[in-house]
């Protein structure tokens, strides 16, 4: 075999790897979508409070950082996945009790919904389909969650209501940002491990609707 063919047969081998990483994702994504809705479902039957939800939310974070990185190269990281994504769709539930509460709550939510499915599939078809290397954005996002997570933490003290808004909409453009970057890592083959790139697409999800939600209600003058 020639240098030629050597090449030939090493990209070829790498776009299959890259297909089958995009394929399994896809479709490990779908499932927990689907099973993370239910389970909002199920916290909104139970009347879930919220300080429960929040007790899930640290539940799902503690997979993500101490259970997901030892099982992410076996069968037992796909339960992982679903644990994770149960908890976080299970601490949706009193959040969405709340919108739904208020006067065209159930339009608003629908809207953060179909925004969410918009803005994703929109950027993931670009990704896909144009095969752009977006990893460069990397540093940039990280120091972007920094500064949101540092603002997020004034506000817990300072409650004021225009930084709220803006950090929704800082959000919104960022977890879109992060869609495209974790969607090219996977089609370039930055990243070969189909459980972690669920989680980082599932999390681009949710944050990108909870966000958008808030921002909705913002404009819409609904209490937060």
């Amino acid at each position: 075999m020639n240098a030629f063919d050597r090449v030939l047969t090493t990209g070829q081998d790498t776009a299959l790897a890259s297909h089958k990483v995009v394929r399994n994702t896809y479709a490990l994504l779908s499932m927990t979508l689907l099973f993370s809705a239910l389970m909002a479902g199920v916290g909104m039957a139970i009347g879930m409070p919220r300080g429960m939800s929040m007790i899930a939310s640290l539940g799902a974070i503690g997979l993500i950082w101490l259970v997901l990185p030892r099982t992410e190269n076996s069968a037992a990281g796909i339960a992982v996945v679903f644990g994770i994504t149960g908890l976080l769709g299970l601490g949706l539930g009193p959040l969405l009790t709340q919108y739904l509460a208020i006067p065209g709550g159930g339009k608003l939510v629908a809207t953060a919904l179909g925004g969410t499915g918009a803005i994703f599939l929109g950027l993931s078809a670009y990704a896909l389909t144009t095969r752009r290397d977006f990893s460069f954005m990397g540093g940039f996002l990280f120091a972007g969650m920094i500064v949101v997570l540092l603002a997020m933490i004034g506000n817990m003290f300072l409650a004021i209501p225009a930084l709220h808004l803006t950090i929704s909409a800082v959000m919104v453009m960022l977890m879109s940002a992060m869609i495209l970057f974790d969607t090219s890592r996977i089609v370039n083959g930055g990243e070969t491990n189909y459980i972690r790139a669920t989680v980082s697409l599932y999390l681009d999800l949710y944050n990108l609707f909870v966000s958008l939600l808030q921002l909705l209600t913002a404009f819409a003058g609904g209490d937060d």
